[in-house]
C-alpha cells in the first residue's frame, strides 16, 4: 500500500491598507486565508504550509521600525497559538511563517511547525537573509537562523523548511536531505524580474539532487504603496524526478492540492545513489570563508 499525503500550499494577496495599524493588518489577512484553511480542511488536506511572514504585506521593502510590532513569541504567541487549535480540530499538519522575537530586539523570520494533535514539534530559523535592491532589505528586520536544518516527525511524514532566499543555496537543501526530509516546504516572496527565471529551475534541482518532495509557496499581487513588483504567484509541488507535479496561477489567491506519493522517495534515491557516492571528505572547501 503506498504512503500518498494529501498536501496543501496557501497563497494570498496581503488585503490590508499597509498605513493600517499593525494588529489590524494581521487580523485580516489571517481571516482571508483562514477561508483557504477551511476549504482545505474539506478536501482533506493532511499537511498545509503557508507563505512567508503569511500575516502581513511583504514589508521589508522599506526599512522602518513600525514592524517591529509585527514580532510574536513562537511558540507562545497568538498566531502558533491559533494555529495549534486550528491544526488539532482538523488533524493537519500545520506549517506557520512568522516574525519571531526572541527577544526585545532579536528578530527572526521564522515558521512554526505543528502537528495534526495540535502539537508544537519545533521551528526553523530562515538562515540566509539578503540585504538586495530593489526592497529586500531583509537584514533591517532579521538575524541569521540559529538553529541549523531541523526536520519534524509529524504524523504523516517526516518535513524540512527553507524559506524564501534559503533557496539559492544548495548546502541547506542537501543538510535537510541528510536530516530525513521527505517534504521540503520554502514558503517565499518574490518578484517578477528579480527571480522569476529561477523559480523553477533551482527548487526542482534541490528535489532531484536530495530526492524529496517540494512545496514552493509564493504570495501574489502588488503591495503598495511599495510596488517593487509583482508577487508573481505559481506556488507548485514538485517531485524528486524534479517533475511538477500541481501548479497554482499567477495572479490570484489560490489553495494548492496535490497528492505526494512518498513511495516514490525510494523508488528514486535506489536509481540515482547520491547519498552513497557522496564525498564529504572531499568538501571541506566548501565550509572555508
Amino acid at each position: 500500500m503506498s504512503r500518498t499525503v494529501k498536501c496543501g500550499l496557501i497563497q494570498a494577496k496581503n488585503i490590508a491598507p499597509t498605513d493600517a495599524p499593525i494588529k489590524e493588518i494581521k487580523k485580516a489577512n489571517i481571516e482571508h486565508q483562514m477561508k483557504m484553511v477551511e476549504d482545505a480542511a474539506r478536501q482533506g488536506v493532511q499537511i498545509l504550509c503557508f507563505q512567508e511572514i503569511f500575516t502581513t504585506p511583504y514589508f521589508c521593502a522599506e526599512q522602518q521600525t513600525r514592524w517591529y510590532e509585527a514580532v510574536e513569541k513562537v511558540p507562545d504567541g497568538p498566531t502558533v497559538k491559533l494555529m495549534q487549535e486550528v491544526a488539532k480540530q482538523h488533524g493537519m499538519v500545520t506549517i506557520v511563517p512568522v516574525y519571531e522575537e526572541e527577544i526585545t530586539g532579536v528578530y527572526y523570520n521564522t515558521a512554526a511547525v505543528i502537528d495534526a494533535d495540535g502539537k508544537y514539534l519545533g521551528k526553523y530559523r530562515k538562515n540566509h537573509i539578503p540585504h538586495v535592491a530593489p526592497g529586500f532589505w531583509e537584514k533591517f528586520y532579521f538575524r541569521p537562523g540559529n538553529l541549523g536544518y531541523p526536520t519534524f516527525e509529524t504524523a504523516h511524514a517526516r518535513i524540512g523548511v527553507y524559506i524564501c532566499y534559503d533557496r539559492h543555496f544548495p548546502e541547506g537543501a542537501r543538510a535537510l536531505g541528510l536530516n530525513g526530509a521527505e517534504i521540503v516546504f520554502n514558503p517565499s516572496a518574490t518578484v517578477a524580474g528579480l527571480s522569476e527565471y529561477l523559480w523553477k529551475l533551482e527548487q526542482p534541482a534541490h528535489a532531484v539532487a536530495n530526492g524529496y518532495f517540494i512545496g514552493a509557496i509564493n504570495r501574489v499581487g502588488h503591495e503598495q504603496p511599495w510596488d517593487i513588483g509583482e508577487f508573481y504567484g505559481q506556488s507548485y509541488f514538485c517531485d524528486p524526478r524534479g517533475k511538477i507535479i500541481a501548479e497554482a496561477a499567477r495572479d490570484k489567491d489560490a489553495l494548492l492540492v496535490a497528492d505526494l506519493d512518498l513511495d516514490l522517495i525510494r523508488e528514486v534515491r535506489n536509481t540515482w545513489q547520491f547519498f552513497r557516492d557522496r564525498r564529504p571528505d572531499s568538501y571541506d572547501s566548501l565550509v572555508a570563508d
